[in-house]
C-alpha cells in the first residue's frame, strides 16, 4: 500500500506535513467524496504537494450519540484501501474526543489544519460543517484559509439523473430498503462487509451449505434477507456465493450477522478476514416451518444468485 496512515494532528513528522487535503468524514468514500478528493488532487499537483485526506475516529455521530444504532459503511482498513486506490499519500485519522468536540471552527482551522498538519490547501464539499455546534461552513473555511495561509476549494453537489446527491445517508437508505444496486451506484463499488470469520451454529455444514460467518459489528444493517455476493479471501481469491444477513429466526435467534455460502468451496476460514460484496437482494429473511423448507429455499437462493453472478452458466 502506497498510502501512509497518520493518527493524530500533533507532532506530525515534517515529511508528513504540507499536504493538499480533503476534509470530511468520508464514510463510504462514495462518488461525492471522490469529487472532493479530486479537487484536493488538482491542488496537490499545482502546489507540488502530497495529497492528503482528513477523517475522524470515532465517527462524530458515534461520539455524540454512543448508543445510536450501527451505521458505518466502512471499517478504517476499508477506508484506507479505497483512498490508496485514489492515489492518496497521507490519511490523517484525527481523534474525535472531548477536545475536538469543543473546538470552535476557527480553533480547528488554526490549530489542526494550519499549525498541526501544515495544510497548504483544503478541499471540502459544498455542505461542509466543522467546529463546535457545526458553526463552520464553506465561507468560513475560505476566510480562515486567507488568515492562516492555506487555499480552499469547495466541490459542488455531485449526483446524476437518478440520484440528486451522492451521500452516505443515501447509501444507508438504499441498503436498509434492500437496494444494494442503488448503493453501488452512489459508492462506485458494491457495499462490502469485512470481518473475521467466527464460529456459528455449524448447522449449515450439516445441511450441506457450510457458511463463513462474520458479525455485523458497527456496519449499517442492510435489509435482513438473502443476497447474491462476491467474497474476497485473505489470499486475494474472489469467490461468488449467496449469503443471509439476519438473525436466524428458524434455527435460533442470534445477533445480526452475515452468513456466506461460497460456491464450490470447502476450506477452513475460521480466524481469517474476508470481505463480502452485497451484489443483489434476493428475498427478505423468513422463518421456515422446518429444516426441510429452509434447505429447499437455500437451494433456490443459490440458483438465483448464480444466475446473477454467473450468467454464462
Amino acid at each position: 500500500m502506497h498510502l501512509k496512515v497518520i493518527h493524530g494532528w500533533r507532532d506530525i513528522e515534517p515529511e508528513h506535513r504540507g499536504a493538499a487535503v480533503a476534509l470530511g468524514e468520508f464514510d463510504g468514500v462514495h462518488r461525492g467524496h471522490q469529487r472532493v478528493i479530486a479537487a484536493a488532487a488538482v491542488a496537490a499537483g499545482r502546489l507540488h504537494a502530497p495529497l492528503g485526506v482528513i477523517s475522524f475516529e470515532p465517527h462524530p455521530r458515534r461520539y455524540f450519540f454512543p448508543n445510536v444504532e450501527p451505521f458505518r459503511l466502512m471499517t478504517l482498513d476499508q477506508q484506507a484501501r479505497a483512498l490508496d486506490d485514489l492515489g492518496v499519500d497521507f490519511f490523517y485519522v484525527l481523534p474525535f474526543d472531548a477536545e475536538m468536540a469543543q473546538m470552535s471552527d476557527e480553533d480547528f482551522a488554526r490549530d489542526v489544519l494550519a499549525s498541526g498538519l501544515g495544510a497548504r490547501h483544503v478541499a471540502a464539499g459544498f455542505d461542509i460543517t466543522f467546529g463546535k455546534g457545526r458553526s463552520g461552513d464553506p465561507e468560513a473555511l475560505k476566510r480562515y484559509g486567507e488568515t492562516y495561509g492555506f487555499s480552499v476549494s469547495i466541490a459542488e453537489r455531485a449526483g446524476d439523473e437518478k440520484i440528486a446527491k451522492y451521500s452516505s445517508s443515501g447509501v444507508r437508505e438504499a441498503l436498509k430498503a434492500g437496494h444494494p444496486e442503488r448503493a453501488t451506484e452512489i459508492l462506485g463499488r458494491p457495499f462490502a462487509i469485512e470481518g473475521v470469520v467466527v464460529e456459528g451454529q455449524k448447522l449449515g455444514r450439516k445441511l450441506g451449505f457450510p457458511t463463513a460467518n462474520v458479525n455485523g459489528g458497527d456496519y449499517v444493517r442492510p435489509r435482513l434477507g438473502s443476497y447474491a455476493t462476491r467474497t474476497r479471501l485473505a489470499d486475494g481469491r474472489e469467490i461468488p456465493g449467496v449469503a443471509n444477513f439476519g438473525v436466524n429466526p428458524t434455527t435460533g435467534l442470534v445477533e445480526a450477522r452475515l452468513e456466506v455460502w461460497l460456491f464450490e468451496f470447502d476450506e477452513d476460514l475460521y480466524g481469517q478476514t474476508i470481505e463480502t460484496d452485497l451484489v443483489a437482494f434476493l428475498r427478505p429473511e423468513l422463518k421456515f416451518e422446518g429444516l426441510e423448507a429452509l434447505i429447499d429455499q437455500i437451494g433456490k437462493d443459490a440458483d438465483a444468485a448464480a444466475r446473477i453472478l454467473l450468467p454464462e452458466i
